[in-house]
């Protein structure tokens, strides 16, 4: 009897270059903090000392819906600097002092369809490249969970469909009024989301329409289970990516 398994590949996949195969077993993963109770201007002075003491590549927002109220997006290849580095610099007076809201914590990671020509730029370049573009400072944050049914389609029809999807946000792209950061959160998510979604982009307005239009595609208006919380914010500071 043979007991030989083969072993999972569980690489990052994109499209092959010049006949050549890409793969590359890293990947960025990206947590949003909540946060609320920033009542004096003087703190996030100090939290953006704190950040730029620790290193630790981030972006810092104020948080439109809330007037007290601040996002931390945190990026990291290894994810146990989440429980380490992160977590010690969250410990600081500056952190510890403001109210946690960790029903809007977002986490996810930086993942490959299979279809990327530029594999590198896919999972580190292009995502760090949308999140600390200066010109692009408004974001909107939010987890989504698709239905169980899309997944028993064929791979085909879930082509079709996510192709329609996504021709909607390269023509947003294209023309200037947004870029994305697409993350999977597949068992990392507390509410047992798939994917989290950071909309960027220099005018509000457009990334409000762009999700008003998603919601007239195949994807969104068949074919999800959930949308949000939403986060809405805007660029305070940005480390250097």
């Amino acid at each position: 009897m043979n007991n030989h398994k083969e072993k999972l590949d569980l690489r990052e996949l994109g499209a092959p270059v010049n006949g050549e195969s890409q793969a590359i077993d890293r990947r960025l993963f990206f947590q949003l903090q909540v946060f609320s109770g920033c009542k004096n201007p003087t703190v996030l002075n100090t939290i953006i000392d704190t950040l730029k003491t620790n290193k630790v590549k981030s972006v810092l927002y104020n948080d439109l819906n809330n007037p007290t109220g601040i996002g931390l997006l945190l990026i990291t290849e290894e994810p146990t600097d989440i429980l380490t580095k992160t977590r010690q610099l969250l410990m600081n007076d500056c952190f510890s002092n403001l109210d946690h809201h960790s029903k809007m914590t977002m986490i996810g990671r930086t993942y490959a369809s299979g279809r990327e020509p530029d594999l590198n730029d896919a999972l580190f370049e292009k995502p760090l490249r949308n999140v600390m573009n200066a010109e692009m400072p408004w974001a909107i944050w939010y987890p989504l969970r698709r239905k169980p049914e899309f997944y028993l389609l064929s791979d085909s029809e879930q082509g079709r469909i996510l192709g329609e999807h996504g021709m909607l946000g390269r023509n947003y792209a294209e023309t200037g009024y947004a870029a994305d950061i697409r993350l999977a959160c597949f068992g990392l998510d507390q509410s047992d989301n798939e994917f989290v979604i950071g909309l960027v982009g220099p005018e509000l307005h457009a990334l409000s329409r762009l999700i008003q239009d998603m919601r007239k595609t195949q994807q969104t208006g068949k074919y999800i289970e959930s949308l949000g919380p939403f986060f809405v914010g805007k660029v305070h500071w940005q480390s250097v990516s």
